[in-house]
């Protein structure tokens, strides 16, 4: 073969390589998405520079109603490639729950300074753009033997009056069983009485990622600490806007709430 055409082929093969981006996860509203580019590369999602991981992993995710396109931008060795994700549109359940406490579907005036305080400190939380690279690896259940009892997206009705939607998982669990860290993290909030969320942990995961665990009866851990994939970091509980006791599971990018689903790899 000619010289010059095998230096084409190869100089064809090496551009193609070289501005290869891999996405593991579907285009799907409320999902999670894992990428895999160039080390060094520079990534935007939607105008947004990301963090690129030394191995070339980066993360984002689609919220609940997102219906625009993804744009997704590289830039490496000098070259720019974009690519264009079309995202698919999720139906979502209706739940209605009845009987509960007027004060906990309406909350007394009394208590918004607070309410709006503790939200300040689950914003802080997840607003941190760590380089921890945990969130590349595979999540497992955080309970045994569980079954899910609320779906992420749904829409639920508390006494008869539409409230914003469900961002996370709900595992059915008795008071006091263990609950396991569903990947490597460091905790970056635990606060034992929140208003809403009651025993609540966050932890950060890298690049935006956070977990969050609610209504939790005990926590085990404290800020700061690092944990490992499968440490009891407390037990089921039924604190905060409860209607008995359970698990309630969050998964963000930044403050884009997702289905925790999405990691933990259930249909």
């Amino acid at each position: 073969m000619d010289s010059k055409i095998i230096k084409i082929l190869l100089l064809v093969l090496f551009s193609t390589t070289a501005s290869a981006v891999e996405f593991k996860g579907k285009f799907i509203q409320g999902h999670f998405i894992l990428g895999k580019t160039d080390p060094g590369s520079k990534i935007v999602i939607d105008k947004k520079i990301v963090k690129v991981s030394e191995e070339g992993f980066f993360a984002f995710g689609l919220g609940r109603d997102r219906k625009n396109d993804v744009v997704i931008s590289k830039i490496f060795e000098g070259k720019k490639t974009k690519i264009v994700k079309k995202v698919l549109k999720r139906e979502y359940q209706i739940q209605r729950i009845d009987g509960l406490d007027k004060k906990k579907v309406t909350p007394p005036e009394e208590v918004y300074e607070r309410i709006k305080n503790e939200n300040k400190l689950i914003g802080k939380a997840r607003s941190i753009d760590s380089n921890l690279a945990f969130f590349k690896d595979k999540f497992i259940l955080p309970l045994d033997d569980s079954i899910i009892t609320g779906v992420y997206g749904s829409q639920r009705i508390l006494n008869g009056k539409p409230r914003w939607p469900h961002y996370g998982l709900d595992f059915a669990g008795k008071k006091g069983t263990p609950i396991k860290a569903m990947a490597d993290g460091v905790v970056t909030l635990a606060e034992k009485d929140l208003y809403f969320t009651g025993a609540t942990l966050i932890f950060d995961h890298g690049h935006g990622i956070s977990t969050l665990y609610m209504h939790m009866d005990k926590i085990f851990v404290e800020k700061d600490d690092i944990v490992k994939q499968g440490d009891i970091i407390g037990t089921v509980g039924s604190s905060g806007r409860s209607t008995g006791p359970h698990l309630d599971i969050r998964l963000n990018w930044f403050d884009v709430r997702l289905d925790p689903a999405t990691v933990l790899e259930i249909n």
